[in-house]
C-alpha cells in the first residue's frame, strides 16, 4: 500500500467520497434486481414490463451522468457528488411506496438521475486528486466500492425481505443519505478544478468542446465501447438473481432466495478483486492491453456461465465471471481523464459513461423479452457478444497510461 501513503490528505478523502459514493449507488440501484422476483407477481409485471423498467433507469441516468457532470465543471466535484446521493437516496425509499408499475417506474427514472449523476462527479473528483502514477490504482479501488455495495445490498435483500416484503427492502435505501453530511465537512474540491474556475473566461472549457476535433473521433469511440460494456454487463446483472432463482423448467438453477443472495454475494468478492486488480495492472502494462485481456475473458467465461445449470459449478465459476465481467470499469474514467482537459473532464465523462447506457438501456428490455419466450440462458448468452464487440472498438482508442492531466 506504498501507493496509498504517497497519496495527499485531501486525496485520500476524495478516494473515500468516491468510494463511499459509489459503493451506495449500487447498494440502492441494485436491490430492485434482486426483489424483482418478489415485485413482479405483487405489482402484476411480466418479464417484459420488468426490463423495460430497467431499461428506463439506465435511461435516466444517462440523462443525469450528462447533467450532473456539467453541474460539477461549473459548480463542483463536492458539491454535484452529495446532490446526487440525496437524489437516488430519497428515490430508492420511494420505491417503497409505489402501489402500481407507473408509480414505481416514476421513482425509478428519478433514482436514475441520481445514479448517474454519483459516478460523473466521483470520477472527476478522484481522477484530479491522485497523481499520474497512481490514478489507476486510486480508481480501481474507487470502483470497487460497486462490488461491496451489490453485495450489501444482497444481504439485507436476505435478512429484510423474508421479514417485512420488498417494500422493506427499498425502505433501507434512504440510509446514503446520511453520507452527504460527511462529505460537506470534510471533502475539498481539487486544486485543478478551482484554477480552472479562476482562468480567464476565454480559457474555460464548453460542453461542445466534447464534439469539435480532436477530441471528437475519441469521444465516439469510448461511448460506443462503454455502450457495449454496459449493455453487456446490465442485460446480465439485472437478470442474474431471476436466473439464479428460477425453475430448471425455465432455464434457470433454481435456488431459493437466502441460496441466489449467497451465490451473488460470491461473485460480488470477485468482482471487487477484479476492479482493484485492474488498477494495478493497468497502471503496470497500459490501460488498453488491460481492458482487451478482461473483455475477451469475459466473453468466454460469462457464454459458459450461462450455459450451466449445476449449482456448485455455477457457484466456484461466478467469482471469476464477476471477476473479469466487471474489472474493466475501473479503467473507464482514467481513460477519460489522460483524454480530456480540466475544464470539460466532467462533462466528458458524464458524457460518455452516460450516453453509453442510453445504447445500453436495451440490455434488459432484451434479455427480459428473450427470457420470456426461449428461457435466461439463450437471453443471457447476448451479453458475451456484447464484449467482443467491445474489445474490437479498441481499434480507435489510444493508450492513455502516464498521462498528466491539464
Amino acid at each position: 500500500m506504498k501507493w496509498w501513503h504517497e497519496g495527499t490528505p485531501q486525496a485520500k478523502k476524495a478516494l473515500l467520497a468516491g468510494t463511499l459514493g459509489w459503493m451506495l449507488d449500487s447498494f440502492d440501484v441494485m436491490l430492485y434486481a434482486l426483489v424483482l422476483s418478489s415485485i413482479m407477481p405483487d405489482l402484476g409485471m411480466s418479464k417484459e414490463t420488468a426490463g423495460l423498467l430497467g431499461s428506463l433507469t439506465l435511461v435516466a441516468s444517462a440523462a443525469g451522468g450528462v447533467i450532473f457532470g456539467v453541474v460539477a465543471d461549473r459548480f463542483g466535484r463536492t458539491r454535484a457528488l452529495m446532490a446526487s446521493v440525496l437524489i437516488y437516496s430519497v428515490f430508492t425509499a420511494a420505491c417503497g411506496f409505489a402501489n402500481s408499475v407507473a408509480q414505481l417506474a416514476v421513482f425509478r427514472i428519478f433514482l436514475g438521475i441520481g445514479m448517474g449523476g454519483e459516478w460523473a462527479s466521483g470520477a472527476a473528483l478522484v481522477s484530479e486528486t491522485w497523481p499520474a502514477e497512481h490514478r489507476g490504482k486510486a480508481l480501481g479501488f474507487m470502483q470497487s466500492g460497486w462490488a461491496v455495495g451489490y453485495g450489501a445490498a444482497a444481504i439485507v435483500t436476505a435478512l429484510v425481505l423474508p421479514v417485512w416484503g420488498w417494500r422493506g427492502v427499498f425502505f433501507v435505501g434512504i440510509l446514503p443519505a446520511l453520507f452527504t453530511l460527511w462529505v460537506r465537512r470534510n471533502v475539498e474540491e481539487p486544486a485543478i478544478w478551482r484554477e480552472s474556475r479562476n482562468a480567464p473566461a476565454v480559457g474555460r472549457g464548453a460542453f461542445a468542446d466534447i464534439f469539435r476535433p480532436p477530441m471528437r473521433r475519441l469521444t465516439i469511440a469510448v461511448t460506443v465501447m462503454n455502450a457495449f460494456t454496459l449493455f453487456a454487463w446490465w442485460g446480465f446483472n439485472l437478470w442474474l438473481p431471476s436466473y439464479l432463482s428460477a425453475p430448471a423448467a425455465q432455464g434457470g438453477v433454481g435456488l431459493s432466495t437466502t441460496m441466489m443472495s449467497g451465490f451473488v454475494v460470491a461473485m460480488q468478492v470477485g468482482m471487487w478483486f477484479g476492479y482493484v486488480t485492474f488498477g494495478f495492472i493497468s497502471d503496470r502494462v497500459g490501460r488498453k492491453k488491460t481492458y482487451i485481456g478482461y473483455l475477451l475473458s469475459a466473453a468466454v467465461l460469462l457464454f459458459l456461465y450461462v450455459t450451466i445449470r449445476i449449482p456448485i459449478v455455477v457457484l466456484l465459476l461466478g467469482p471469476f465471471v464477476a471477476f473479469v465481467a466487471t474489472g474493466y470499469f475501473s479503467g473507464f474514467g482514467a481513460v477519460t481523464a489522460e483524454i480530456y482537459p480540466t475544464a470539460i473532464r466532467a462533462s466528458a465523462q458524464g458524457f460518455t459513461y452516460n450516453i453509453g447506457r442510453v445504447a445500453s438501456a436495451a440490455a434488459p428490455w432484451v434479455v427480459g423479452s428473450l427470457a420470456q419466450t426461449h428461457g435466461f440462458g439463450t437471453a443471457l448468452s447476448i451479453s458475451s457478444a456484447a464484449f467482443l464487440m467491445a474489445a474490437l472498438t479498441w481499434i480507435w482508442i489510444p493508450e492513455t497510461r502516464g498521462r498528466e492531466l491539464t
